[in-house]
């Protein structure tokens, strides 16, 4: 790998004269040249409640340019947000989760379950590389069961496995106690139907596997990497699936050479076989944002090559058709969510 980033990289989404107030939660995929950025555009505030919409812009020439701004959710009174999109390789579609809640509502009542507005899942599509969606389709009595209550997709995109299913990434709070367990769902007909695969939920206090993300590995198997939220044990954690998702071989386990603030993270598999991993490195502040490289299927990780070397927050990863590795990330001078840029590094 390359030991810097390679072009300058692009401001995509920047809060000045958009009418929002903070753009954050960066979320990407591509095919071909065409690469897909969403977010959350929260209107009034930076905070994760309030109304928020989901945003996109369109890059047809790989990340070098981008189309303007698109609304592919907004809903009054409401928070929109965790997008996790993956393209259908069967129809060609993108498919999009993303979740809903009244925009009043604190996660830290959703964690509970004591909101009358909770955390509610919703899928749309596009069949035209997201010029235009269809409108949003409730999923919540597919993939969540009563006693869960805060509920995240991603964020971050998932994946399409080689017979076709489709993966997202996601987690939950059980109530009551409002204890984190990582979880996926899975779609075998492009999206229409969803199932929950495997459930994870660690009552001790190491592991709390809270916002994930998902790569399939040459041999077929699926590896996890989820933000350890206020557990005891190192700052990601992660697990494999030999079935798909369906199950895990072992419960979450921390990743002890990955030192990372409590902030969400991204995997990615490489043509060669490898995985990378994007993530803030700095223990206490959200800064440094860097690729840390996994040669044996994540079981260990190295640092790489340092994207951002100053305040940086959440990511997504993304490979493109030369062959380089694209990341849609947070940064900023002096706040880590000041603006959401694209940059592209050679392997």
């Amino acid at each position: 790998m390359s030991s810097r980033v390679g072009a300058a990289p692009v401001l995509v989404f920047d809060p000045a004269g958009s009418g929002y107030h903070t753009f954050r939660i960066p979320a990407v995929v591509s095919r071909g040249q065409l690469v897909l950025a969403f977010c959350e555009g929260r209107r009034h505030g930076p905070g994760d409640s309030g109304e928020i919409e989901l945003v996109l812009r369109r890059s047809l020439d790989g990340g070098q340019s981008w189309l303007p701004l698109q609304v592919v959710l907004a809903v009054a009174g409401k928070t929109c947000g965790n997008p996790a999109p993956v393209i259908d390789p069967i129809s060609g579609d993108i498919v999009l989760l993303s979740v809903q809640n009244g925009a009043d509502a604190v996660e830290s009542a959703l964690a509970h379950g004591d909101d009358v507005d909770g955390r509610r899942v919703f899928v749309q599509w596009s069949a035209d590389d997201g010029a235009t969606w269809s409108s949003a389709r409730e999923l919540t009595a597919q993939v969540k069961p009563a006693d869960w209550g805060w509920y995240a997709t991603g964020p971050g995109h998932g994946i399409a496995l080689r017979d076709g299913r489709l993966v997202v990434p996601a987690n939950h709070s059980v109530v009551p106690g409002g204890v984190n367990g990582g979880h996926c769902l899975l779609s075998d007909d492009s999206g229409w139907t969803w199932s929950v695969g495997f459930i994870d939920r660690n009552d001790g206090p190491e592991v709390n596997a809270n916002e994930t993300a998902v790569a399939q590995l040459p041999d077929g198997r699926l590896y996890f990497n989820a933000r350890n939220h206020l557990g005891t044990g190192p700052a990601r954690v992660h697990a494999w699936s030999s079935d798909g998702g369906v199950t895990l071989d072992a419960p979450y386990a921390g990743i002890p050479e990955v030192t990372a603030p409590g902030i969400q993270g991204n995997v990615l598999t490489l043509p060669d076989g490898r995985l990378l991993l994007s993530t803030p490195t700095d223990p206490a502040v959200r800064r440094e944002l860097t690729i840390f490289v996994s040669s044996d299927a994540g079981a260990t990780w190295e640092p790489g090559l340092v994207v951002h070397p100053g305040m940086a927050g959440y990511s997504d990863l993304t490979l493109l058709p030369d062959g380089s590795v694209g990341v849609f990330y947070e940064a900023g001078e002096t706040s880590s969510f000041a603006a959401l840029r694209f940059a592209t590094f050679a392997l």
